[in-house]
């Protein structure tokens, strides 16, 4: 089965965005998040990128909103 446009133009962003992490190897999630919401991910794929769980991106969202 032939994937649709929609799940290819989401393979490619999520490409991208661990491309853009790969190289912020030593920077901490709530930064990686920062990077990431500029793709427009969700807090699943962000987790998938970064490989961690979900609520871990929710509570980095929460710290980088408290050092502003």
């Amino acid at each position: 089965m032939k994937p649709t446009q929609e799940q290819q133009d989401r393979a490619v962003r999520l490409m991208l965005a661990f491309l853009c992490i790969a190289t912020e190897s030593e920077a901490g999630l709530v930064r990686k998040v920062e990077i990431l919401d500029k793709f427009e991910l969700t807090d699943r794929e962000i987790a998938k990128v970064c490989g961690c769980t979900v609520p871990s991106v929710a509570n980095a969202r929460v710290k980088r909103r408290r050092v502003r």
